[in-house]
């Protein structure tokens, strides 16, 4: 798989912290920049008000020039009433959740629905002292088989839960769906976890390494380029204008 470049990035529904809407300019002019032939997204909204009711899936398509690509929700409704998607919701319907984009063909599409932690469950958020409960949402995980240049190329987008050891489950599961995916392969997404937690989970080759989160002052990796069956070339993380993830990129 020669000459082909991945990346990964949550995008915060196309904003930046602080601030209100979408620059739907800066947002295209960012992931044009990356200039991925296969690029994961996370914290994708289509039909929100937040981010102007558009479809931010489509606009990144447009943005890199790809051939194929998929939105799969994970939630629907709007932030202060979520509800669980089914991934038949019509575009007018307002939703969140990952997307795969690729200027290659796609031959086939597949999506891995993650269940929530049940119930509410303790969670010690910044500057809390004592745990207090949460509800947790579900998860979702988009399959890609990517018709690239001289080899087939699976490649997996998500965004697993931010509780631990629940997301941890997530990635197990996750990998229990991907156990007869042929090789080579790349898990891409914020799986909320640290590069060693990841690759002892997955049993993948970390492709890329560099703080990811915060995006202004990164002082920990949470966002992830994982592969098997794969030579590449040392990834990094790239600052955007846009979000509080940096992006991560690697050249295969």
């Amino acid at each position: 798989m020669a000459g082909v470049r991945l990346a990964t990035w949550n995008i915060l529904s196309g904003r930046s912290p602080g601030t209100a809407g979408v620059d739907v300019e800066a947002f295209q002019d960012a992931v044009r920049s990356l200039d991925a032939d296969v690029l994961a997204l996370q914290e994708v909204d289509r039909a929100q008000q937040r981010s102007h009711g558009l479809d931010l899936a489509a606009l990144a398509a447009e943005a890199m020039g790809a051939v194929d690509h998929r939105f799969v929700p994970a939630l629907v409704g709007h932030p202060d009433r979520w509800g669980p998607a089914t991934g038949f919701e019509a575009p007018h319907v307002p939703t969140y959740g990952v997307s795969l984009l690729s200027r290659f063909p796609v031959t086939r599409w597949e999506a891995v629905r993650l269940p929530p932690a049940p119930g509410r469950v303790p969670h010690r958020a910044s500057g809390r002292l004592v745990p207090h409960l949460v509800r947790d949402e579900p998860r979702v995980a988009v399959v890609g088989q990517v018709a690239g240049p001289d080899a087939r190329l699976d490649v997996v987008a998500t965004h697993l839960s931010f509780l631990r050891p629940w997301n941890a489950r997530q990635l197990l599961r996750l990998m229990t769906a991907l156990r007869s995916r042929a090789r080579p392969l790349v898990l891409t997404g914020d799986l909320n976890m640290g590069p060693r937690a990841a690759a002892r989970l997955t049993g993948l080759s970390t492709l890329a390494t560099g703080a990811t989160y915060p995006a202004h002052a990164p002082v920990v990796q949470i966002d992830h380029l994982l592969g098997a069956g794969l030579w590449s070339a040392a990834g990094h993380a790239v600052h955007l204008p846009l979000s509080d993830h940096r992006a991560l990129v690697v050249d295969l």
